[in-house]
């Protein structure tokens, strides 16, 4: 990435304007060890700052709404430690937006929804480890699933980005085994976020598309779109089991705070003042 980007193009013009002089350098782990030693300030995509003048950069699921963070942890975002304000703000703005973003991101797919009477669940990596952003292993996971929703199939899906080991498949072909109701296959996930009745996940971004479907999402992973889930973390394991059941959020509103209130969309003429706001939040000397 080079200053020709959208994005990159308006920090650098943002520095500019403010006086600093700007570097691009590789995204290796020896130029953002050196970055600490160099005089100014450093700005890292996707990567955790490594000092207190460095910030990383990363997209926000989808372009051009982009996060400026001290942090590249998605759950200890600017986001993810605000209250969702709900019934505030233009409701003709924020379903304008969110119909535009649907039919952008699936055209008329979120017209034909339907409830299907299963539970979809999108799987990531590392099924059998319990990272510490997590109630529980996304093995554990499922067991949970199975048990708390003893009606409803329910279809786990492969990452199609993830290598799954042996130990790991076997711990699904186990699962499958176990419960009848379990199908565990390669991952369609506009047609799963479709039919489903709700998404279970620890916090793939999957469970914010089903947001455009307007389906209720379990997390049992920590994570910046957390407001209008059930939170495991936060309710437990059977209350959130209870409470998706119910769920009737504000989806449109949601989606509108979350990307054109809170994110940076860099298609907008005000991006580079909120690029500079964000930068002076940060503590630079803007």
């Amino acid at each position: 990435m080079t200053g020709q980007h959208n994005f990159i193009g308006k920090i650098e013009q943002v520095a500019i304007n403010a006086g600093f002089r700007v570097e691009f350098r590789k995204n290796s782990s020896e130029e953002r060890g050196k970055s600490a030693t160099r005089r100014g300030y450093s700005m890292f995509h996707m990567d955790d700052p490594e000092h207190d003048r460095a910030l990383t950069f990363r997209r926000v699921y989808q372009y051009p709404f982009w996060a400026i963070e001290n942090s590249a942890k998605r759950w200890e975002w600017r986001v993810a430690q605000a209250d969702f304000p709900v019934e505030k703000g233009s409701r003709k703005e924020a379903d304008r937006f969110y119909q535009f973003w649907q039919n952008r991101l699936f055209g008329d797919a979120t017209e034909t929804k339907n409830q299907g009477g299963f539970v979809y669940v999108p799987l990531q990596g590392k099924l059998l480890d319990h990272r510490s952003f997590q109630y529980c292993s996304p093995v554990e996971m499922l067991s949970h699933v199975m048990t708390q929703d003893q009606d409803r199939p329910v279809i786990a899906t492969l990452h199609p980005n993830e290598l799954y080991s042996d130990k790991e498949l076997k711990a699904l072909d186990q699962l499958v085994q176990k419960h009848p109701r379990l199908t565990v296959k390669p991952g369609d996930m506009q047609a799963m976020l479709r039919g489903c009745d709700y998404v279970v996940t620890q916090n793939s971004a999957a469970a914010f598309s089903g947001y455009f479907f307007a389906k209720p999402a379990i997390l049992f992973g920590r994570i910046d779109f957390h407001h209008i889930a059930a939170n495991v973390h936060m309710l437990g394991v059977e209350r959130a089991f209870e409470e998706v059941q119910i769920l009737k959020p504000d989806y449109a509103g949601y989606v509108h705070w979350f990307w054109q209130i809170m994110s940076i969309n860099a298609g907008r003429p005000d991006a580079e003042s909120k690029i500079k706001q964000t930068l002076i939040r940060a503590g630079w000397p803007m």
